[in-house]
């Protein structure tokens, strides 16, 4: 039985192509032949396959277990039956292979081969995706919204390779019309049946880190040090940072000149508001400056609860410290992760003139 020779060309070129070994392709297609060769005869058998991929001959052997009675006739002969097909010699215990050579079975195995490099193939090629983008989980990439619709957004991450961009890793209210090139965060690599699953992320703090790191040379290089992002996609985020050079201003160095570095990371995000503060060893230190652009007057830890505190602050700066709908110390607390009660101080007023009069007043009239 024949493969033939131009199929066998195109088969071995293609493996080049792809990076296929021959081993992998001879051994699924003689399982997918076995296969095929029991469905054709329509029994039991125990069969055989051998490809020789130089000349395109394929070999078809039955095989046969030599007993003393037969029990399944696909699987079993005796000697006398053996001796009947030709083949002498035999013992009880021994194999007999017995070559067949059906008719309108090469089209069949032509068929099958097909489908199985046609399979290999595709199953190779998500494996090169597969490895490619499991090690880039925790990267940024560039990609180009290509369909959004029916709650479905796809990102094309390179020529051959599609994302997935959840509902919940999507900034609220950001528009993701096709064509439209951001930056996204690579979430999560996973090979299902269907080939791999890459999820990508609009709203992880992994991508504003990155940002950061692209926008910020003393980030990149190690100068100064992330120690904690949290986010509220779109709408805000706090960094803290620290530095042990002390020659180094880890705000005015993340902000920029005029704000320049910080407003590119924050154009990419959909405008979203990023707050860059001080990290300290100190606890309390660390909540007074999360809690930025706020000024603090007083933080007190609160004695029976663990981790929590009453900050201070006076009644200008209140709203400031609780932050619209509570979202400034929302993110306090998860950048430090404490519990944060915002107070009001009460000042204490100086008398004014008008108060020595009347007091003065009060003295003469008694």
């Amino acid at each position: 039985m024949q493969l033939g020779r131009d199929f066998l060309r195109a088969l071995n070129q293609i493996t080049r192509e792809r990076g296929l070994s021959t081993e992998l392709i001879a051994s699924s297609l003689e399982a997918a032949l076995i296969s095929a060769y029991k469905k054709y005869q329509g029994g039991n058998q125990e069969v055989e396959v051998h490809i020789d991929f130089e000349s395109g001959n394929v070999s078809v052997s039955e095989l046969r277990n030599v007993v003393k009675k037969v029990e399944s006739e696909d699987t079993e002969i005796t000697v006398a039956g053996a001796k009947k097909l030709g083949y002498k010699g035999l013992a009880v215990g021994d194999v007999l292979r017995i070559e067949k050579n059906p008719e309108d079975f090469g089209r069949i195995a032509a068929q099958t081969a097909r489908q199985v490099i046609i399979q290999r193939l595709k199953d190779a090629e998500r494996q090169v995706i597969y490895d490619e983008f499991a090690g880039r989980v925790g990267e940024m990439m560039t990609g180009v919204v290509f369909k959004s619709e029916n709650n479905q957004v796809l990102i094309r991450l390179n020529e051959r390779t599609e994302g997935i961009l959840p509902r919940e890793e999507r900034i609220t209210g950001e528009k993701y019309n096709p064509g439209d090139r951001m930056k996204f965060f690579v979430l999560d690599v996973r090979q299902t049946t269907r080939g791999p699953r890459i999820v990508v992320s609009r709203t992880h703090p992994g991508l504003l880190r990155k940002l950061l790191e692209l926008e910020v040379p003393e980030i990149a290089d190690g100068v100064i040090e992330v120690k904690n992002i949290v986010r509220e996609g779109g709408a805000r985020a706090k960094v803290a940072l620290m530095t042990l050079d002390s020659n180094v201003d880890p705000v005015g160095a993340c902000v920029g000149n005029g704000g320049v570095r910080i407003k590119s990371v924050s154009r990419e995000l959909a405008g979203e508001k990023v707050d860059v503060v001080i990290w300290n060893g100190d606890p309390l230190l660390y909540i007074r400056n999360s809690l930025s652009p706020a000024r603090v007057a007083k933080v007190e830890p609160v004695l029976d609860q663990e981790r929590s505190v009453q900050v201070y602050v006076y009644p200008d700066q209140l709203s400031l410290a609780i932050g619209k709908a509570g979202q400034n110390v929302r993110l306090s607390a998860r950048l430090t992760g404490w519990k944060i009660d915002i107070n009001a101080l009460e000042v204490e007023r100086m008398p004014t003139l008008s108060d020595i009069f009347h007091d003065f007043v009060e003295e003469k009239a008694e």
